[in-house]
């Protein structure tokens, strides 16, 4: 019955087919839409939500909103993998975008601190975390129904289309946050930051009312017309070895390079942009949003390339391609978009001479811890404001100094240190630094004249189709993994631990190294690393299955 229903359509895109990658992928865009608002407007909501705290009491708030945003994802996958399994692709993935569209909304009416106090933040909190259990389930859903919607030979063509939708809700996101500062002004940080947000009700309606129209997965249910289902997709997924083989491979060997190399594409390279190389903002989002726009259709073309030589070749290339050519690229955007960090680092170095064993790993995934030493306090500042810097070994128990050319400033032990002196201390050493950083030449912003937009904008490009590489064909691959009774659940979870956690740990782990080593290109590691694991690990063990029979 599904079967003779999908070899009927096996031509090209008809009616039917196009109604199901609308409906799956404009979803899969508001739902992406949502979920960079609260990143992008994060440093204006804390402002409105957290300030009223104590010190400890909002290092634990953001340290819940932090794991609604990435680290419960994973979860998401597993309650509504299993719920995906259990009754069914469509209602799974419209019961995903009503909690999405729902919580969105309510971010942009809820009443601030000052005028309900801690309830304030514990309801962002919560909505923050039925955010994220929804994007858990999200993705799955949707690449599923597409892909078991696809005639034979199509599957990396049809589901590209979802593979764009996180690109297009990023760049969505930001061309409505742009356009609402452009119109409030100055009101944006006060109130107007929650039009984004209220903006979502209408996008809710519209991607409800088309998933409606649709009907379920004809692979499903055939399956469950046979009785073939699972009745336990968890246990099956993931307590029988066979399976979790599969999993694990499929995490390993494919979503976690696929995901370091999608956040460095886009989100570390914006923030190398603005941070590091200190271009304006707005010029930084026009930027990336210009290089998204050039290399979203790159998506559909890796995708539909993927159905003539694989999966397997093209996510792999990607990686490759990544581990080949990041440190070039982002010291070409170095060279292209702030030369006179380049020239001033030559002329006037910056060292750090401290003890060893007085420095500390930075990594801080929530953004608010404070590292008191004299050397982490000296090595954060430089880090914070974009400055490379030469290590050197001093005695045990030394302080801590900073040079800049001839000049040494000494830093201070922070760890006795009331809030308020630390915090003195700290702005007095940078006002000393900052201005002799300022003499030997370290530019504090970019010069608009000294960018060169077109090179820039062609680098992030490139950065973008690396990103269309590994992104375009991954939800075939994933799908064609796994048999279909426990397809939704087995899928999930592997893609999002790899974004969830391998990618959005990206950020916070790649500062920590550069402010470990004071080489701001020693971040890339991170994603190196994993970008290169990805290659071996799905070159020596996991299969090619553009060719496999997903009915079953």
């Amino acid at each position: 019955m599904a079967t003779t229903a999908i070899d009927a359509r096996g031509g090209a895109l008809d009616t039917s087919h196009k109604r199901v990658i609308l409906a799956s992928s404009l979803g899969t865009v508001f739902e992406w839409y949502d979920f960079y608002l609260y990143g992008s407007l994060a440093a204006i909501i804390g402002k409105q939500f957290f300030t009223g705290l104590n010190e400890t009491s909002g290092f634990i708030f953001a340290l819940l909103a932090f794991a609604a945003g990435f680290a419960v994802r994973p979860f998401g996958a597993l309650v509504f993998g299993r719920l995906g399994d259990l009754v069914g692709r469509k209602y799974t993935f419209l019961i995903t975008i009503v909690i999405m569209g729902l919580s969105t909304f309510l971010v942009g009416v809820l009443p601030n601190y000052t005028a309900i106090g801690v309830a304030a933040p514990v309801l962002l909190i919560a909505l923050r975390l039925l955010q994220g259990l929804a994007l858990g389930g999200e993705y799955g859903g949707a690449a599923t129904y597409v892909a078991e919607h696809a005639p034979p030979g199509k599957r990396g063509l049809y589901t590209s289309f979802i593979q764009i939708t996180a690109t297009f809700g990023l760049f969505l996101s930001l061309l409505v946050i742009l356009g609402t500062k452009l119109w409030l002004g100055e009101a944006f940080d006060t109130w107007g930051w929650r039009v984004p947000f209220l903006i979502s009700a209408v996008l809710l309606a519209v991607s409800v009312y088309i998933r409606l129209q649709l009907a379920e997965s004809p692979v499903f249910q055939q399956m469950k017309a046979e009785g073939k289902h699972s009745k336990a997709p968890l246990t099956e997924s993931f307590l029988r070895w066979g399976n979790l083989r599969l999993v694990i491979l499929a995490l390993l060997g494919a979503t976690a390079g696929q995901a370091v190399v999608w956040y460095c594409g886009q989100f570390y390279a914006m923030y190398f942009l603005g941070t590091t190389l200190k271009i304006d903002a707005t010029a930084t989002q026009l930027l990336i949003a210009g290089a998204l726009l050039i290399g979203t259709p790159f998506f559909v073309f890796f995708g539909w390339l993927s159905d003539k030589v694989g999966r397997k070749p093209v996510v792999l290339a990607g990686c490759l391609l990544a581990v080949l050519t990041y440190f070039p690229i982002f010291k070409g955007l170095t060279h292209f978009g702030n030369p006179a960090i380049e020239a001033a680092a030559a002329s006037a170095p910056v060292r750090v001479q401290a003890d060893p064993a007085n420095c500390h790993l930075q990594i801080d995934l929530i953004g608010k811890k404070v590292f008191t030493s004299s050397c982490d306090v000296a090595k954060s500042f430089l880090a914070k404001k974009g400055i490379p810097y030469e290590n050197v070994a001093a005695g045990p128990g030394t302080l801590a100094v900073v040079s800049v050319g001839e000049h040494d400033f000494p830093s201070f032990e922070g760890g006795g240190l009331s809030k308020a002196d630390f915090a003195a201390q700290s702005k007095a050493f940078g006002e000393q630094v900052g201005a002799a950083l300022t003499a030997a030449g370290y530019p504090a912003k970019a010069e608009p004249a000294q960018v060169n937009y077109p090179m820039v904008l062609l680098l992030l490009t490139l950065l973008v189709i690396y990103v269309t590489m590994v992104y375009g064909p991954i939800a075939a691959w994933l799908v064609e993994m796994f048999p279909t009774r426990i397809r939704y659940s087995s899928m999930s979870l592997p893609y999002h631990i790899g974004n969830g956690w391998f990618g959005g740990f990206l950020p916070p782990v790649a500062f920590g190294i550069v402010a470990a080593t004071g080489n701001f290109y020693a971040g890339l590691w991170y994603p190196v690393a994993v970008a290169l694991m990805t290659f071996v690990v799905g070159l020596l063990f996991v299969r090619e299955t553009k060719d496999v029979d997903i009915t079953a």
